[in-house]
């Protein structure tokens, strides 16, 4: 597991300790051990929040979802690698499937891992969770109703505020007015209005805000921020604003 034990060379940080390193203990016990390191050794076993600290959290988290419908879908499972390859590489994402299809026969303690999370993630990289999270509940064509009630209980347990739970909700499940609620606003505002909320929302979700994260999730962000543009410019249209 070469890249894996890359991402652990470089400190998983807090990811290591608490519910997510039990849960992982396996994996990063076999790699490490593999390697011949104590993982008290290991560099950068810090509070920051590494690359390899956010790819657990993420793949833990995305075993909790795909777990909510009772079913894994071969579809789900082919989402996470193709995004795993694209931001990381193809060895990357085949270990990261084989880690995640261990994740998935475990007894996942999520208020436990989101309350870990939570306390050391920032929150921009938090929303970039949730994005993830719908994104890849999404992958078999539609989000199931048990899916959405866990990235719901996952969002309220990260500390994500409900405005922005229902903005990464509406770039997804596509309502009414979904593009008024990835804005944050009702389809009332005023054209000033929605001119502040785009680019409140553009700030919010800006890659930038992910570049502690490194250059991969930094480019995953992209996704999110496209989406706001999109948002924006649909409702440019309807009002034929400039």
């Amino acid at each position: 597991m070469g890249s894996f034990a890359k991402w652990i060379g470089g400190g998983l940080g807090w990811a290591v300790g608490g519910p997510i390193g039990a849960l992982l203990g396996f994996v990063i016990g076999s790699v490490v051990d593999g390697a011949g390191t104590q993982m008290k050794q290991l560099p950068g076993y810090t509070q920051r929040t590494t690359t390899g600290g956010y790819i657990t959290s993420l793949l833990v988290l995305v075993a909790a979802v795909m777990k909510a419908d009772g079913k894994v879908m071969r579809s789900e499972l082919d989402f996470v690698k193709e995004f795993l390859k694209r931001n990381f590489g193809e060895q990357a994402a085949a270990e990261s499937v084989v880690m995640l299809k261990d994740l998935l026969e475990q007894n996942i303690p999520l208020e436990d891992v989101c309350r870990q999370i939570e306390s050391h993630m920032h929150y921009s990289a938090r929303l970039q969770l949730l994005h993830f999270l719908y994104g890849i509940a999404g992958a078999d064509t539609s989000i199931t109703a048990e899916e959405e009630k866990v990235i719901a209980f996952i969002g309220v347990h990260l500390g994500i505020q409900p405005n922005d739970l229902n903005s990464i909700k509406a770039m997804f499940i596509r309502d009414t007015g979904y593009a008024y609620q990835i804005l944050e606003i009702e389809s009332t505002a005023t054209d000033e209005e929605v001119k502040k909320a785009y680019r409140r929302m553009a700030m919010k979700y800006h890659p930038d805000k992910l570049a502690t994260m490194g250059e991969e999730i930094q480019r995953a962000a992209h996704d999110k921020f496209s989406k706001v543009n999109e948002a924006y410019e649909t409702i440019k249209k309807e009002r034929n604003l400039n």
